[in-house]
């Protein structure tokens, strides 16, 4: 199985990760070839530790390079802009065989208008992984009404191959996950701003009342903060004013606390 991951971030990194550790070949296309190797290996170190792969033979079936013309499989993993997933998806379609199945990991964007781009719409389908793509469990599969059975089908099976459990989803702004999950993480923000609660005892409520196995501000600081509000003023501008982004929230990515990737956001790392 040839699989090519455009991206290599901490989200392309962790897919690239996964499918390496499944016996795949996989090539990794990101201009920041060195940073995003060191990346997967770190990973692949790891999962060693715990008898889960042998990271030399999985880094051995690692390349750094563009789509290749046999991939069977394309995952986009590039930042959350819609131009420039759309831009990168057509270049890929471009490259690879008529069979090939095209993926974005998307969070929250309309895969129906990614897919204009495209000669063939209905060949896109959106598998959402979630951070840290190695640790969870689920993979967010997106369809739209053009999506073939064929396509979900082979969707399915990529998904049970790496060992995840698929939900799949109907093409609607935040999907299921991100739509719950950011709405929850913007009340928690709201409850910090009004001074309800400290971050640390809102997280410690949840987790320990409610059972997530992650407090909602020490999510989103390891998602972003800047991608947590970058998803929040989409889905107010398609969803309403429930998804409108705290005026703490702006406040600590103008200031440049991020969360976990500067070392600070609601909490210190």
């Amino acid at each position: 199985m040839n699989v090519a991951v455009i991206g290599g971030g901490r989200m392309g990194a962790g897919i690239a990760q996964v499918f390496l550790a499944a016996g795949d070949h996989v090539t990794v296309q990101e201009p920041q070839a060195e940073d995003a190797r060191r990346r997967i290996a770190d990973g692949l170190a790891i999962a060693e530790s715990k008898g889960l792969v042998d990271r030399e033979a999985a880094l051995a079936r690692l390349a750094m390079a563009g789509v290749p013309a046999d991939a069977d499989l394309v995952i986009e993993a590039v930042p959350e802009d819609a131009a420039l997933k759309a831009e990168v998806l057509a270049g890929a379609e471009a490259r690879v065989g008529d069979d090939a199945v095209l993926a974005t990991n998307t969070s929250s964007l309309s895969i129906a208008e990614l897919a204009v781009a495209l000669d063939r719409p209905g060949r896109l389908i959106g598998l959402h992984f979630f951070n840290p793509v190695p640790v969870q469990r689920l993979v967010e599969i997106v369809v739209t009404g053009a999506t073939p059975a064929a396509v979900l089908g082979r969707a399915k099976e990529h998904v049970e191959r790496i060992g995840k459990t698929s939900v799949v989803v109907g093409d609607s702004p935040g999907f299921a996950t991100s739509r719950l999950g950011v709405l929850l993480g913007l009340e928690a923000v709201r409850m910090v701003e009004e001074g309800v609660a400290s971050a640390e005892d809102i997280d410690t409520a949840m987790t320990l009342g409610y059972g997530h196995p992650m407090g909602p501000l020490r999510l989103s600081d390891l998602v972003g903060l800047d991608v947590r509000l970058a998803i929040a003023d989409y889905l107010h501008a398609r969803l309403g004013p429930r998804f409108e982004p705290p005026a703490l929230l702006r406040e600590k990515v103008a200031a440049g606390e991020l969360g976990r990737k500067t070392g600070k956001g609601f909490y210190q790392w």
